[in-house]
């Protein structure tokens, strides 16, 4: 089995999978949204305090829900870049803590990211463990969107399940668009869920907000227009009017964002081509209005659309412990004494220190 860790950011989590079954034995997760939330975002000393206390909860839970889960481990799989340091280095030293308890074990660092970018094959090893490379293979080259409060990139997963970015933002993520843009609207963070929840019933075209897609050629994303513009909006409306056309004005502003995700994906898709299907991962990913949107271009470009379970869209340790299993090339291999967080650990960047030890 592999267990795997994740703390980059404000999410505690454990999870434990069997990859010669495909089971997921367990999958625990403390959430910190309420710690957070009277400050407007995630404060990174706050956060790490939290992971200090909830990884030996977590690690009781575990106990309880499979007892002697560590006599069936041989691997742990931590995420060790990129994220926040204070963050990723407790849940390092959680993993080094468990693998000195625990000889027989190893302990790999795998890319936060990474992790993001295959949890849309996360449902095909599940139904085919034993050959999910093989059953994997007919959706590569893969073009994956990853969006979330942090990214938004989109990256291509070639046959050998080597990773390039493709086109990403050059300042806000998209998550992050959403998020700024409900705090002007004066609702609680994290804000993309209420402007989705708001958005429901309003008009998507009642204010044209920019659409920064760019040229077909351009590979990059930008947000941080799209939340100048809203701010220009509010300025200019008045309190009555706000409560009035306050689900139109969602609605309007989260259209442009998906939208700008779409086109995007629509050029990079005709530009840098050809792709064997099109992913969809990441926190902002659990959005329905942007899962809709998917649907339909991906019905007009005749390809699959794999999308990550709900369940593993935000930031899970599902994922961490299927990317090691799926993908020795991009862990890091260094070991007890060698592995270390990066904070700006790339996607891209391929860490082999030393061959890997288990076969897939």
């Amino acid at each position: 089995m592999i267990l795997g860790i994740e703390s980059s950011c404000d999410e505690s989590a454990l999870a434990l999978i069997e990859p010669s079954t495909g089971i997921i034995h367990a999958e625990l997760i403390a959430s910190q949204v309420t710690l957070h939330a009277e400050y407007g975002g995630v404060v990174p000393d706050l956060a790490t305090r939290a992971h200090l206390d909830n990884f030996p909860n977590l690690l009781g839970e575990l106990a309880r829900q499979v007892p002697h889960w560590q006599e069936k481990v041989d691997t742990i799989a931590v995420t060790s870049g990129p994220g926040l340091a204070g963050c990723l280095a407790t849940g390092i030293a959680t993993a080094k803590a468990l693998r000195i308890a625990h000889p027989t074990t190893r302990v790999v660092g795998v890319n936060h990211l990474r992790g993001h970018a295959y949890s849309p094959f996360i449902p095909n090893w599940i139904d085919y463990p034993g050959c999910v490379n093989a059953r994997i293979a007919p959706y590569l080259p893969h073009l994956g969107l990853i969006v979330s409060g942090g990214n938004t990139l989109l990256v291509k997963i070639d046959e050998h399940l080597r990773i390039k970015v493709l086109a990403e933002t050059v300042d806000d993520a998209a998550g992050e668009a959403l998020d700024k843009g409900a705090k002007l609207l004066g609702m609680p963070y994290p804000g993309g869920p209420h402007i989705e929840r708001v958005a429901l019933e309003g008009n998507t075209a009642y204010h044209p907000f920019p659409v920064a897609a760019g040229a077909r050629n351009d590979r990059r994303f930008s947000f941080s227009g799209l939340k100048t513009s809203l701010r220009y909006l509010l300025e200019k409306t008045d309190d009555a009017t706000l409560r009035k056309h306050l689900s139109d004005i969602c609605a309007s502003y989260q259209f442009a964002t998906i939208e700008q995700l779409a086109r995007k994906t629509t050029h990079i898709w005709d530009t840098l081509g050809p792709f064997k299907s099109i992913g969809l991962s990441g926190g902002v990913s659990n959005n329905g209005a942007l899962r809709d949107r998917f649907a339909a271009l991906t019905k007009k470009l005749e390809t699959p659309l794999l999308l990550a379970e709900r369940r593993h869209t935000g930031d899970n340790a599902t994922m961490i412990a299927f990317a090691a299993h799926l993908d020795s090339i991009g862990c890091d291999h260094s070991g007890l004494d060698g592995l270390s967080f990066n904070p700006s650990w790339s996607i891209d960047h391929d860490v082999v220190d030393q061959p890997p030890q288990t076969s897939r």
